[in-house]
Order: C-alpha cells, then sequence, then structure tokens
C-alpha cells in the first residue's frame, strides 16, 4: 500500500510511526511533514491546506490511503473532496467536522439531545454577550466559536476577565473570523480528561483514557496552549467512569449526528470534565488529538491501517484493540515564548543519545533540518514519549529522556503526570483504610 499523511506535528509524527509498523505498507508520504517525519516517509512540499496540490498527487501517485491529522483539511472538506476523487481518505467529511468546527453547533447538538454539558449561550453581538457576563457573574469560560488551534478557550475568574476576554475575541479578532460568534458558559469543576474513539458512523471502538495538560505553567497555570503533554492511562477513567461515557456521551453524540443527517466517520475526541461520578462534555474534536496521539498509539499494538479501512468502510463492529497494559507519558517541549511569539532556528542536541533509549520515542512537532543539524521550527518542537510498568515509571523514564535534550530556549512542564500519581495515591489510602475498617469487623 501507498499511505499518504496529511500535516506537520507531533500527531502526524506519531501516525507516520504507527503506520510504518504496517506490513502492508510499502510507502509513506507526508504533506509537508518534519525532519522527524523525513526519516520515515517522504516529505512533499506541500501545505496541508492546499486540498487541490494534494488531490493531484493522490490521482497521480495512486495513493490507497490518505489520513488526515489536522483539523484545517478537514473543515475545508477535504474528505468530501478526495471521495468525489474516487480516492480512499481516513477522516471526518465537512458536515460531521462541524462538531469541532462550531462550538455553538455542538452545544446545540448536546442540549437538543440531552448530553451532558455546561449551561451557556452563543451570542453574535458583543454588547448582548457582555449583558450576559455582568448578569451570570463569573467565573465563567468565554469561547471562540471558530478553529483557534487549541487557544480560543479562556477561562474567566472575574466579570472583568471575561469582558477582556470578550473584547480580545470580538473586537481585536485575535483568532480571526472565529471571533464572529462566541460561546459564553459556566465554568465547570472537576479534572478534565480525554477521551477518543474510531467510529464508523454506528459502531465504536475506543481508545484507552488519556489526559492532556492544556496550560502553559506547571499546576494548569497561564494561557492554554496545544498541549503541554499527556498520559494514558487516566485514573480517574475506572471502568465505570468509562462505561459511563460511552453510555452518555459518546454513542449518543455519534447517533445524534447520524439523526443530524451527519454520520461521523474517523475518530471522535472528547474533552470531558469529571466531578466525582458526573461527567459532561467541554469539547469536541473531530481528529486525533496533539499531544494524547502519541501516548496513544505507543500503547496500541494493533496494526492501525485495518481499523482506518473498517472506519471507512462501517465495518468496525468486526474490530477489537490490543493496548499494551503498560502506561505511556508524553512530554512537550516548547521553544521560549510559547503560545506567544518565540525564535526559530536553534540547532537541537541530545537526540541521538535518546533514540538509544529503550521504550521512548521522540515525536518531532516544530522542526526543520539545516544540513545534518536538526533545528526548531515552532512553538511545541518535540513530544517526548514513554512506555513504563505503572505512571509512575514512564513519568520518571519520559524526564529523564527529557533532561539529555537541549537548545537555547527550551521549556517543558515539570508535572506531567503529576494527577495521575495523586489520585492513584489517595486511592490506594481509601482501599487502606477500608480493608482496616474491615479488619476491625
Amino acid at each position: 500500500m501507498k499511505i499518504l499523511v496529511i500535516g506537520s506535528g507531533g500527531r502526524e509524527h506519531t501516525l507516520v510511526w504507527k503506520i510504518a509498523q504496517s506490513p502492508r505498507v510499502k510507502k509513506i508520504y507526508c504533506a509537508p511533514g518534519n525532519a522527524g517525519i523525513a526519516d520515515l516517509a517522504t516529505c512533499l512540499p506541500i501545505k496541508s491546506g492546499d486540498i487541490n496540490k494534494l488531490i493531484e498527487f493522490a490521482k497521480k501517485e495512486k495513493i490507497d490511503l490518505t489520513v488526515v491529522g489536522p483539523e484545517d483539511p478537514l473543515c475545508k472538506g477535504i474528505v468530501d473532496l478526495f471521495e468525489k476523487q474516487g480516492l480512499k481518505i481516513f477522516g471526518a467529511n465537512q458536515r460531521a467536522v462541524e462538531i469541532e468546527a462550531s462550538k455553538s453547533f455542538a452545544k446545540y447538538l448536546l442540549n437538543k439531545y440531552g448530553i451532558n454539558t455546561a449551561a451557556g449561550e452563543t451570542f453574535t453581538s458583543y454588547k448582548k454577550a457582555e449583558n450576559y457576563i455582568r448578569k451570570t457573574g463569573a467565573p465563567v469560560v468565554v469561547k471562540a466559536d471558530g478553529l483557534a488551534a487549541g487557544k480560543g478557550v479562556i477561562v474567566c475568574e472575574t466579570v472583568s476577565k471575561a469582558i477582556d476576554a470578550l473584547k480580545l475575541i470580538m473586537k481585536k479578532r485575535s483568532f480571526g473570523d472565529a471571533g464572529d460568534k462566541v460561546v459564553v458558559e459556566e465554568c465547570l469543576t472537576g479534572e478534565e480528561a480525554s477521551f477518543l474513539a474510531f467510529t464508523d458512523g454506528k459502531n465504536l471502538l475506543p481508545l484507552p483514557s488519556s489526559q492532556d495538560h492544556k496550560a502553559i505553567y506547571d499546576n494548569d497555570r497561564g494561557p492554554n496552549t496545544g498541549g503541554m503533554g499527556a498520559y494514558s492511562s487516566a485514573p480517574i477513567i475506572d471502568r465505570y467512569m468509562h462505561k459511563k461515557i460511552m453510555e452518555e456521551i459518546m454513542i449518543p453524540t455519534i447517533q445524534a449526528m447520524a439523526n443530524e443527517g451527519r454520520p461521523y466517520k474517523g475518530v471522535l475526541y472528547a474533552g470531558l470534565m469529571i466531578d466525582k461520578d458526573k461527567v459532561k462534555v467541554l469539547e469536541f474534536n473531530a481528529r486525533f488529538g496533539d499531544p494524547e496521539t502519541q501516548p496513544l498509539l505507543m500503547r496500541m499494538k494493533n496494526d492501525i491501517v485495518p481499523i482506518m479501512e473498517a472506519t471507512i468502510e462501517g465495518t468496525l463492529d468486526k474490530c477489537k484493540l490490543e493496548i499494551d497494559d503498560r502506561a505511556a507519558v508524553c512530554v512537550v517541549m516548547a521553544s521560549k515564548g510559547y503560545p506567544g511569539s518565540y525564535k526559530k532556528g536553534m540547532p537541537v542536541s541530545g537526540l541521538k543519545d535518546v533514540k538509544k533509549m529503550k521504550d521512548v520515542v521522540v515525536f518531532h512537532a516544530g522542526t526543520d533540518k539545516k544540513g545534518k543539524t536538526i533545528v526548531t521550527n515552532g512553538g511545541r518542537v518535540l513530544g517526548v514519549t514513554a512506555l513504563g510498568d505503572s505512571i509512575k515509571k514512564a513519568i520518571s523514564r519520559a524526564y529523564l529522556s527529557v533532561s539529555r535534550i537541549t537548545w537555547d530556549g527550551v521549556y517543558y512542564r515539570k508535572d506531567i503526570g503529576q494527577k495521575a500519581l495523586k489520585r492513584i495515591e489517595l486511592s490506594a489510602k481509601v482501599e487502606e483504610k477500608a480493608s482496616g475498617l474491615q479488619g476491625q469487623i
């Protein structure tokens, strides 16, 4: 098989890495790719949003399967356009992808079908949105309706901060057309988790649970980013919660999309807020998450290609996922200044040393090559991902690897996975207390 992967980030490097393990795959292309992807695939000088050129290439090279990584080409209708040309492609079509592309559509869908989410309203008028914020008070969440690279959601502790966020989105147009509408909603409390599943429009095949770290600084402080690290599995999602998420969120959402005449095929990503035994939807993404893909696909033992084909063909009910029992942790190494402005072109050292380490893969996100040297070319540069017999061991291995990689202005969070450790320690104490009480009886 010949495969084309679209995108240039850590998610796409992970997809290429996983696809390359398939015995059925003879050749992989990636458009446009990055310095890490270039070791496994032929990188093409075609931007991920240049759909006409991508179609032209896929037809000319007789590509057997195209895999879409980022949201932008999905929103432009790449799946519909490829399918019209008789080309096989993995991803959600344009009407289905609106579940991510429009937060107001997602809110409408969830409310219509009674799927748990935060209470909120959609506004096209700045004045009406401001009045709503003053009336409801804080804390409150202000969201740009459209795509904003993971940065269009602003959690505001005070009314004045919420109005500043509103100005940023609707008046200063910091996220461009994404700010034509805003969603203002209640601020949910609890712990966030990510839940991803393959779906063919009827059947769902869930991946293990994972947890992302959105904020730039330790202890979830500072502005949101595209994601500073992730781990799998997330202890907050036990068997009971997994079943609850499938029955109350994932299955009803796929059924709702079908009822709306928007059958959903691809990967559906639910960003969730979990508080004790309650779960609510924060947002949906219509594709693999980044950096959740890194730990998830490190744990996935299956050949991914037949799973993707079954997703397209509507035969996912015949598939099962084989998952490594070990935990996986990804630490994102970023450029100083991200998610704001940052320097590019800094030489990266230590990659060869880490390549020799067992159960560690460094997925490239924002990298380029100058001669034989890997240099930085983005805000999020690398996703250092490690397996371990426990979350604790995976964290230790990931950070040991991170300590061996450096460049001028490197930055990373030091607390990836700490929530998992705290939850595991708490569960152990509760069990110990319960067994002690049983002993007294």
